[in-house]
């Protein structure tokens, strides 16, 4: 079969490779589409040693049972394998796993390519109606989904009376204040620093207000911060934004360590939230509320073809998309 294959940094090569061998309770996917994450630029970009090359990337995925008794059916991939009887599992926080795994990462091969075996426990069935391409957007809208379900617990007002800003516009942040309006947060800034990204999401996306900066968008401080970058200067101004007693949930995972003005957190009582995936109900949860048109026709994504994958991670390293996301086609 052909996949896309980190080879080292900056290097992709789309060629031939093994077909998958699905062991016992494994179906066979015939992969429809795999979006592009930012931890796949990361292992691109050689900074992340849980991706070791040569490797297949790629982790937000659709596709088609390939055979067997369930031969046909469409089903959007949740790429977390957990093991299904430690305390995080039994307790329903099964992203918390120590034995999780995922693919991207050794020892489970990506979803760039035509094929991929997955525990059937990991499959979600999607409707007919439903594009296989709109279904792979589970898996990043899920993270915005879990960080949001997160924040709203730790919340000191009900939902609707919130202000929440989010800092990044790439799928991550898109998925994140999508799903602060699908529960219930009516008011919404996007902060993108990309000029051209924020132009089409301005046209994409008119229910939300999108700025460049927090001194653009005005003087309303917010009851909640989302960092979907996770860099020193988000973090940063995260800590300086967020309202006296707010929240800020921190998915972002561009540096491990800075920015935070801990001596403000504290004498303000303000709580960081960090938050990592999501739980297999989170994505379960997402799948139905993209299904409902929850998340509305996802305009702000571009399709390009797997093949191309190469020019599509160049293209997103030097700024060129516009798009909040891009999703490879098979």
């Amino acid at each position: 079969m052909k996949a896309l294959v980190y080879k080292g940094p900056k290097q992709l090569v789309y060629t031939d490779v093994n077909e998958p061998n699905p062991q016992a309770g494994e179906a066979l996917i015939d992969l429809d589409c795999s979006g592009i994450c930012g931890s796949d630029m990361h292992a691109y970009l050689g900074h992340d040693e849980r991706r070791p090359a040569p490797l297949i990337l790629g982790h937000e995925a659709a596709g088609v049972i390939r055979s067997g008794p369930e031969a046909g059916r469409r089903v959007t991939i949740n790429p977390l394998v957990s093991c299904g009887t430690c305390e995080a599992c039994v307790e329903g926080r099964d992203n918390l796993c120590p034995s999780r795994q995922i693919i991207s990462m050794p020892p489970r091969e990506g979803s760039f390519a035509e094929r991929l075996a997955m525990p059937t426990s990991n499959l979600v069935t999607v409707p007919d109606a439903v594009p296989l391409w709109h279904a792979a957007l589970t898996e990043p809208m899920a993270c915005g989904w879990h960080a949001v379900k997160l924040a709203l617990r730790l919340a000191h007002r009900a939902p609707g009376g919130m202000h929440a800003v989010v800092l990044g516009g790439g799928a991550i942040g898109i998925g994140s204040a999508l799903s602060l309006a699908a529960q219930g947060v009516r008011s919404v800034t996007v902060l993108e620093t990309n000029p051209v990204r924020l132009d089409r999401l301005r046209r994409d996306l008119p229910q939300f207000e999108f700025h460049a900066s927090f001194e653009d968008a005005g003087s309303k401080t917010p009851d909640l911060v989302i960092d979907a970058v996770g860099f020193e200067p988000t973090r940063l101004i995260a800590s300086t934004i967020v309202k006296p007693g707010g929240i800020i949930a921190h998915i972002g995972l561009g540096q491990a360590t800075g920015g935070l003005d801990i001596r403000r957190m504290t004498l303000q009582e303000i709580t960081f939230c960090g938050t990592y995936t999501y739980t297999a109900e989170d994505f379960r949860e997402t799948a139905d509320a993209i299904f409902r048109g929850a998340f509305g026709d996802f305009k702000w994504v571009e399709q390009r073809s797997l093949s191309d994958g190469a020019q599509a991670f160049a293209d997103l390293l030097d700024g060129r998309v516009d798009a909040g996301k891009i999703v490879l086609m098979t």
